[in-house]
């Protein structure tokens, strides 16, 4: 992990906050007690912060430094508000395309989803608080810097994103092998949102459930399923295909 991205000390960490610095993750000792320490948990549910109790092993493991039991991650970017960026982006454009990732964890598949998201012309990707892939160097390195050209929004919950795309009227597409419906018969016409799952279980049931469509990939090898990076850009270039087609 890049020292160069880290903040430790509970005072520390507690005045970065205050201060609105773009904090990916705090990792909080298990057990830990005391008044700072409460008030480090209150300042990070007002803010949305995402937060892991963990053992002191991994604490020492991610940081050699007299770290008082807390430890967080800076983001190299600034995540935008979601209902803003999905407002602004309504406003400019009639066919907007968003990109929403259920608990991709690993960060160079995330690079590579952002990476593809940039060419692919996506508007705005939408992560979860929890079980997100941290952006860390390598994210920013796989994506070869466009980290830093798309726009991502964090949420608490992504049945909130979910329920707020259906109400803006964008469509929202789950990408899961839990359908017969491929990926080329469903219509990607005007707004569209599309939900990626993660590496090891997919869309999660309770988001699967909500979902306007769901699309599949067709798959002839003995593997049932792709590297989450690679779905993730055949979808989005069928999606250009189509758009291209019917234009």
């Amino acid at each position: 992990m890049d020292k160069s991205t880290q903040i430790y000390g509970i005072r520390a960490i507690i005045e970065a906050i205050r201060a609105d610095n773009a904090i990916d993750r705090i990792y909080i000792q298990k057990g830990l007690r005391g008044s700072l320490v409460k008030e480090l948990e209150q300042l990070i549910r007002k803010n949305g912060i995402g937060a892991s109790y963990v053992p002191v092993e991994k604490l020492n493991k991610l940081c050699n430094k007299n770290h008082q039991g807390v430890l967080a991650i800076i983001s190299p970017v600034r995540f935008q508000d979601f209902e803003i960026l999905v407002e602004e982006t309504l406003e400019k454009k009639t066919d907007p395309l968003f990109l929403l990732l259920d608990s991709v964890s690993d960060v160079r598949n995330f690079g590579a989803i952002i990476r593809t998201s940039e060419c692919a012309g996506v508007d705005g990707i939408i992560i979860q608080n929890k079980g997100a892939a941290p952006i860390t160097a390598d994210t920013i390195k796989t994506s070869a810097g466009a980290v830093f050209n798309v726009p991502i929004a964090k949420v608490a919950h992504l049945k909130d994103a979910v329920y707020y795309f259906k109400s803006t009227g964008v469509k929202v597409v789950g990408a899961t092998e839990k359908t017969q419906e491929s990926i080329y018969d469903v219509d990607l016409s005007g707004p569209v949102a599309i939900i990626m799952g993660s590496e090891d279980v997919g869309i999660s049931p309770s988001l699967l459930k909500l979902v306007d469509a769901r699309a599949s990939l067709p798959m002839k090898g003995s593997i049932d399923s792709l590297n989450v990076s690679v779905a993730c850009g055949i979808i989005l270039y069928e999606l250009i295909r189509q758009r291209r087609d019917n234009h």
